[in-house]
């Protein structure tokens, strides 16, 4: 089975910066878009970012003007550019893929650790 692995991820002083990556192991067809999620102790898995083959944005408040999502269509690979971070952005952040084909699932990358910290 392909998977999405992430990396990237690290400790980042406050307003630091980090960058993640999300890739496939193998070719992917039907991808309509491409995620983050990020889920902190104690805290529900939350949307971060999201981003369609076509181009299209969305992210959550709390990262608006902080985060950039960006992805490479044809290797699948999607990016999320965090700058500014604080500690309450501390989570394992989690890349998803959604597929829409006949029927429409996620994959998920096994996350990657992001603690920001002094």
């Amino acid at each position: 089975q392909v998977q999405l692995v992430e990396s990237g991820g690290g400790l980042v002083q406050p307003g630091g910066s980090l960058r993640l990556s999300c890739a496939p192991s193998g070719r992917i067809f039907n991808i309509y878009a491409m995620g983050w999620y990020r889920q902190a102790p104690g805290k529900q898995r939350e949307l971060v970012a999201t981003i369609t083959s076509g181009g299209t944005t969305t992210y959550t408040d709390s990262v608006k003007g902080r985060f950039t999502i960006s992805r490479d269509n044809a290797k699948n690979t999607v990016y999320l550019q965090m700058n500014s971070l604080k500690p309450e952005d501390t989570a394992v952040y989690y890349c998803n893929a959604r597929i829409v084909s006949t029927i429409r699932y996620d994959k998920w990358g096994q996350g990657t650790q992001v603690t920001v910290s002094s």
